[in-house]
């Protein structure tokens, strides 16, 4: 047995798992007398946490550090009823600087022999071969060479076992040193998905034109006619598109008083994988577009949650019901 099934053996699988492969690392957040607060982060990781929080079955592929940042990342995510799934690695957790302007981070990266990338392809493929099919979400940083090769090595042997691939765009462009390279590599995984999801300011870095709100559905199709059956595009303030197979909603976002918004894309994507593994439409298209707009309306209502928050902090799934049930009209009495 190797080291990756022995670190699962034992465990009950769920029918429908999503399994993550990305960074976890701490988002060093900039204060205004120059100081660094550390808050647990990565794009891969806030969607693990945000997915497990609303009650599905999540696993994180990537090792946590030993070290003390690696060992709070890994505490959290098992307190919001993830699992980690790789032994743990004796190199560095990784780290981001993040500047937050206007409630909008911009981020720096240190990311060179560190845990998260501590992984072999072996491994890997040995979890989803000893586990039933489900979800594998990666993107992020993991798309960024020369970290995709492995990746998208993971990507072919989860689709040929019968994985549905899951992919958030979520471009940092900063954090390469060959742009161009790292796009081309980002479109080469894109075109692996069958799940995909990018923001506005992801579609203009990727060369798109016409990047509006209004003109998503445009947008949407380049994603579908390359293979996707669902797409969600998200526009910040404006509200989220939402696509499965042919049918389409698009919502104007909450308006709260915004915090910040760190991992507001994550608490959203995470929140449709959950939607749809909770209710049974992984493999169910049908089922899948008759939740379409309570799917869209559950994602924009955890985003905007987070986004009243301090650093990536998603709803629980009892949280969001609360919301939810209060936006419900009260009912007439006579």
């Amino acid at each position: 047995m190797t080291a990756a099934l022995q670190a699962v053996s034992g465990q009950v699988f769920a029918h429908t798992p999503v399994w993550v492969l990305g960074e976890a690392l701490m988002d060093c957040i900039s204060q205004p007398d120059g100081s660094l607060q550390p808050l647990l982060g990565g794009s891969p990781y806030n969607l693990a946490c945000a997915t497990a929080l609303q009650g599905a079955d999540v696993g994180f592929i990537n090792p946590f550090s030993t070290d003390v940042f690696g060992q709070s990342l890994l505490d959290h995510l098992v307190a919001n009823k993830a699992r980690c799934l790789l032994p743990r690695s004796a190199l560095p957790t990784a780290l981001a600087v993040v500047q937050v302007k206007q409630g909008q981070p911009s981020y720096g990266f240190y990311r060179e022999g560190i845990a998260d990338r501590d992984y072999q392809v072996g491994d890997v493929v040995a979890l989803l071969e000893a586990s039933p099919p489900g979800v594998l979400h990666t993107g992020s940083l993991m798309a960024m060479p020369p970290e995709h090769h492995k990746v998208m090595h993971v990507v072919a042997a989860a689709k040929r076992l019968g994985w549905v691939i899951s992919v958030d765009v979520n471009l940092r462009p900063r954090v390469a040193t060959d742009v161009p390279s790292y796009l081309s590599a980002v479109r080469e995984l894109a075109a692996q998905a069958d799940w995909l999801k990018a923001s506005d300011e992801d579609l203009e870095l990727l060369g798109f034109k016409d990047v509006r709100f209004a003109n998503a559905a445009t947008l949407a199709a380049h994603w579908m006619q390359q293979g996707c059956s669902r797409v969600a595009l998200t526009f910040g303030g404006q509200g989220a598109y939402l696509q499965v197979g042919p049918d389409r909603d698009q919502a104007a976002a909450p308006v709260v008083n915004v915090v910040d918004t760190v991992g507001a894309g994550d608490t959203f994507w995470g929140s449709c994988l959950a939607d749809w593994v909770l209710h049974d439409t992984v493999n169910d298209l049908t089922r899948a577009q008759e939740r379409l707009v309570d799917t869209l309306e559950r994602a924009l209502i955890a985003a905007a949650i987070n986004c009243t928050r301090a650093g990536c902090q998603p709803p629980s799934s009892d949280e969001l019901a609360a919301e939810l049930a209060a936006l419900l009209p009260t009912p007439l009495t006579f």
